[in-house]
């Protein structure tokens, strides 16, 4: 898989499990529908209302590295395997948006029996005495090798060794085979059910799955014309979720007008014979109104709402110098 210069642009989308279903279910939210090639088991998809695109369905790790190699032109995946890539990650991968779902945090937990364990300093200090004691360092058990020895770096810890992960990472410390964890948790429910407790300062990253683009793939006009469209559906659905458009009679447009003028300012805007505003001001809006004897006022939430240009699209043609 490859994303070919003058072909569709393509984007990487999960294959299986929660993320899939979010990921179409975001799709879907934004008015797009994700059509299959060969069905259930197929590995390549049409976007419809998306012409010029062509999905690709890959594990999050295959798409962190399709877009990593510019393989991918875009990517739904998770910032935790994005940033696992190591290096100067932000030099071949933009981070266009968070989407709201995939939330999880990358932690670094120790068991709960170390009672006079608590943070980072303390993780430094068991470590030289475990390996003053036992002539061996400490072993962290991860399979989060790139951002785990960042982190420790970044707290002066040194006196450790990584075991690599490949199975359930928290029943590593009961297993005897690692005395500390570095995994991804999204309540720590399944951390304290192991007996492991999240140290204070052991948040390492906040993750959400994220809109992705590649920086190193090959890019033609076409395809990233593809891209604002995708860009404008997105941004005008996130904005009307937070806008709500009241309307009244036309014959009494002038004193609607003056008594709403204040929130033009908190970026409310005009329409016909109604005012676009933000939800939270909504019942405000509606006071200054009623104060006014206007009325009936009616209130409506628009499903999108359209801005001439795309600060997102914008901000990534800068960066592709397209």
């Amino acid at each position: 898989m490859s994303a070919v210069r003058n072909g569709p642009l393509a984007i990487g989308l999960p294959s299986k499990g929660r993320l899939k279903e979010q990921a179409e279910g975001w799709l879907a939210d934004c008015g797009f529908r994700l059509d299959v090639d060969g069905g259930e088991r197929g590995y390549r998809a049409t976007i419809r209302g998306l012409p010029g695109v062509q999905a690709h369905l890959l594990s999050s790790s295959d798409i962190a590295a399709g877009l990593d190699t510019g393989d991918l032109h875009m990517g739904v995946v998770g910032e935790d395997l994005v940033r696992e890539r190591g290096g100067e990650i932000d030099e071949r991968v933009m981070l266009l948006r968070p989407l709201g779902f995939g939330r999880a945090d990358l932690v670094v937990a120790a068991p709960q029996s170390w009672i006079d364990v608590e943070d980072m300093a303390d993780i430094d200090d068991v470590a030289a005495a475990y390996l003053a004691r036992t002539g061996r360092r400490m072993r962290v058990a991860t399979k989060y090798l790139v951002q785990t020895r960042a982190f420790f770096a970044s707290h002066g810890v040194v006196d450790y060794r990584i075991v690599e992960s490949s199975g359930a990472t928290e029943g590593a410390p009961a297993a005897g085979s690692a005395e500390l964890i570095v995994d991804i948790t999204t309540t720590g429910a399944t951390l304290a059910a192991n007996g492991l407790k999240i140290l204070a300062d052991g948040l390492i990253l906040k993750s959400e799955a994220q809109l992705a683009a590649s920086l190193g793939a090959a890019w033609t006009a076409e395809q990233f014309a593809s891209v604002r469209r995708l860009l404008g559906v997105v941004e005008a659905r996130t904005r009307a979720k937070g806008l709500s458009l009241l309307s009244w009679p036309v014959e009494q447009a002038r004193a609607a007008e003056t008594a709403t003028e204040s929130f033009l300012a908190k970026g409310a805007s005009r329409r016909a014979n109604g005012l676009l505003a933000r939800t939270g001001d909504m019942i405000d809006v509606a006071q200054a109104l009623a104060a006014a004897k206007v009325g009936p006022v009616s209130v409506s939430r628009p499903d999108f709402a359209f801005e001439p240009e795309s600060p997102v699209a914008e901000a990534l043609a800068r960066r592709l110098q397209l």
